[in-house]
């Protein structure tokens, strides 16, 4: 059973850029597909931008392609999101999440396993 944990959130201003890592333990991140979700406050959590095992397919939702990309490094049992052009409404808790398969998986139901979630602040 895989273990998440996800770091590099913070406070940033309007236009700025975090990356977030999601690092993993317990088991091999390359048999798993990944994904990065969000929870802002009082809102249902969302997708942000999911990847296949192999790192070759990725996924986004919304206003997040252009300005967020997800990769991976399974050498290093390690997943990012790099995040460009922060708006306020980027402003969540952010999720990594994992589950078996190759292909990419979009919706959270098809995810087993989550990491504990990171902050981030985007003040206008």
């Amino acid at each position: 059973q895989v273990q998440l944990v996800e770091s590099g959130g913070g406070l940033v201003q309007a236009g700025g850029s975090l990356r977030l890592s999601c690092s993993a333990s317990g088991s091999t991140l390359s048999s798993y597909v990944m994904g990065w979700f969000r929870q802002a406050p009082g809102k249902e959590r969302e997708t942000v931008a999911a990847i296949s095992r192999g790192g070759g397919t990725t996924y986004y939702t919304g206003s997040k392609k252009g300005r967020f990309t997800i990769s991976r490094d399974n050498a290093k049992n390690t997943m990012y999101l790099q995040m460009n052009k922060l708006e306020p409404k980027d402003t969540a808790v952010y999720y990594c999440a994992a589950t078996w398969g190759e292909a990419v998986r979009i919706t959270e139901k098809e995810y087993d396993y989550w990491g504990p979630g990171t902050q981030v602040t985007v003040s206008s």
